[in-house]
């Protein structure tokens, strides 16, 4: 059990059997009523963020996370294959947990599964990965304006926004977050 001094951002509660993180939290005190703790929460299951009003002192279930390094091996229908870089042991877990970062997740690639106990939670891919063109339309010349942009395919089979330079066979740092062109890599 957890009071809610004790919060903080990406901790993980459980609320009516659902698991959720903290995204934002802050501490209300007003003047002639009790001090209490207003919340954003995101539910691991539906990724949906809620808000939550908590009282000062309350007791709240905390959930013990752990991180687990794993290795993407491939998909396999509605599931992705992981393996634990300690144990080699073989994890499913459902594509819906990824859910649109699986256009830049490449097979082979260590990303962090949240797991309580055996159950896991959440899946985070690194922030920026660096991935191939695979196809593009080419750069008309003189189609100079300032910050034109124009739609590649990665060889993962993510869509990107890259400027009008570039072309098939570059390798380019993605934002996973946001899914944006951050610069070419050499």
């Amino acid at each position: 059990m957890a009071s809610t001094s004790d919060f903080r951002t990406g901790m993980v509660l459980m609320i009516d059997g659902e698991y959720y993180s903290i995204v934002e939290f802050q501490h209300v005190k007003v003047g002639r009523g009790g001090a209490f703790v207003r919340t954003k929460l995101k539910n691991f299951k539906t990724d949906r963020v809620v808000e939550k009003t908590f009282r000062g002192g309350e007791k709240v279930d905390e959930a013990r996370v752990e991180r687990h390094k794993m290795q993407y091996l491939y998909q396999e229908a509605d599931s992705l294959v992981l393996m634990d870089q300690e144990t080699f042991d073989q994890l499913h877990v459902p594509v819906e947990m990824i859910g649109d970062n699986l256009a830049f997740l490449k097979e082979g690639e260590i990303i962090d599964v949240l797991m309580h106990g055996e159950i896991p939670l959440g899946v985070e891919i690194p922030t920026f990965v660096i991935l191939q063109v695979t196809s593009t339309e080419p750069g008309v010349k003189g189609d100079t304006v300032s910050g034109a942009t124009k739609k590649a395919v990665v060889e993962t089979g993510g869509e990107i926004q890259v400027p009008l330079f570039l072309e098939e066979g570059t390798m380019v740092k993605v934002d996973t977050r946001t899914g944006e062109y951050i610069e070419r890599v050499k």
